[in-house]
């Protein structure tokens, strides 16, 4: 076992969820390893957990009231959140995100997050409807873009009865999200392993116009890509993200080129070089009408206008293309519907790229505008599985190995 760990100061704070009974295994996984750990409970997550149990655990007191008169006389909330190296929240509940993300002090373990220096990793756990309502992803989006870090949540059956994402992260994944950031992978700003590197990431579909108002497209999201540049920059990476047309809201910190189409794209990868890393995470359009319309085209009595098709650039081969800009390491995606490692293998091959990581987009599977996948990565070496994770998480595992490439050495 490692000792990534040894005398880390954690400061978990156990908010009121069901999924609090975690915490205690939590707890035991952290200390295994040799770090300290300092609890709050929250009153809610007294009804779930005991004080006595969680003291047991940790060997240390446990700290729940905000106007303690022996706590309180040196400021205790201050030291708590001073003393810790990160703090984690697990489970962070809806309520506990929401309390962040607006700034409230109402309790000692709010209090101690909005006054601590330390960076903050948070698990979510809810019941999925929780997860879904879009206050509680503006709320998510809002903490990620300040720095704080996440794992999880996963799928799964719920203790509502319902099943979906929401199940917070089982505690060893904890335990590995809290080795990766001491490692150095989730340290957010320039301190990370890939500090002194540039990172270009491509994410997004590219629209291509047929006339003003109609185009040629697909259904990525870009929340894999954006992830992907979220947890790059957080490992230290100087990002350019070339993006296509989104919703999802650029990393703060990161350098975001906005374009619509594949040609758009190209010209865009190649002004940001050279970098070190390119992942090219879009769902570059294969075609694009050959001459669009200056006008919209009309219905007419000869039926549907036929359509002479184009190729477009292809950004991934060239980008792998042996030449003084090359990258270091080029990343590609494969979106397959059958034989996702075989093809994504071919694929690998044929555009020259060093790593493709490929997914199964077939009908069912919710991989584009899902929030989670699974992946398979393909090197020149050997084709693995990653298990089911959340796309951020994905983010995080890939920034992980991208690191170690770099720092084999």
């Amino acid at each position: 076992m490692t000792l990534t760990l040894r005398d880390r100061r954690i400061l978990l704070i156990v908010a009121g969820g069901i999924a609090a009974y975690k915490s205690l295994d939590l707890i035991r996984r952290l200390r295994e390893r040799g770090a300290r750990v300092r609890c709050i409970l929250t009153q809610a997550a007294t009804e779930f957990v005991t004080p006595l149990a969680v003291a047991a655990l940790t060997e240390d007191k446990v700290y729940g009231a905000l106007f303690s008169l022996t706590d309180e006389s040196e400021m205790g909330h201050i030291q708590l959140s001073r003393d810790a190296d990160l703090l984690v929240v697990a489970p962070a509940t809806a309520n506990i995100l929401a309390r962040m993300a607006g700034g409230l002090a109402d309790d000692l373990a709010t209090t101690a997050i909005l006054a601590t220096d330390k960076p903050v990793l948070v698990a979510p756990a809810m019941n999925v409807r929780m997860w879904d309502h879009p206050a509680t992803r503006d709320n998510l989006a809002l903490l990620r873009r300040r720095g704080v870090l996440t794992v999880g949540p996963n799928q799964g059956d719920m203790a509502c009865g319902e099943y979906g994402f929401g199940r917070m992260a089982e505690p060893l994944e904890i335990v590995a999200a809290v080795e990766a950031y001491f490692d150095g992978i989730g340290r957010f700003g320039t301190q990370g392993p890939l500090k002194g590197r540039h990172a270009l990431v491509t994410s997004g579909p590219t629209h291509e116009p047929i006339d003003p108002v109609r185009y040629i497209a697909n259904r990525s999201s870009g929340k894999q890509g954006h992830a992907i540049a979220a947890a790059l920059l957080q490992a230290g990476a100087r990002v350019t993200l070339v993006s296509g047309p989104t919703h999802e809201p650029a990393p703060a910190g990161v350098t975001l080129v906005p374009i619509e189409t594949a040609a758009e794209m190209m010209a865009a990868c190649q002004a940001a070089l050279p970098a070190d890393v390119a992942v090219c995470a879009a769902a570059v359009a294969d075609w694009r009408v050959a001459t669009p319309s200056g006008q919209k085209i009309k219905k007419g009595a000869g039926g549907p206008p036929a359509l002479a098709l184009a190729e477009n650039p292809d950004i991934l081969a060239t980008l792998s293309a042996v030449g003084p800009n090359r990258p270091a390491l080029v990343v590609g995606f494969a979106a397959e519907t059958e034989d996702v490692v075989a093809h994504a293998q071919a694929k690998r091959a044929r555009k020259g790229c060093d790593w493709i990581l490929a997914n199964d987009v077939s009908p069912g599977t919710q991989a584009f505008g899902g929030d989670s996948n699974i992946l398979h990565l393909i090197t020149a070496e050997a084709a693995s599985t990653w298990p089911r994770l959340s796309k951020p998480d994905i983010g995080t595992r890939l920034a992980g190995a991208i690191a170690a490439h770099f720092n084999k050495d």
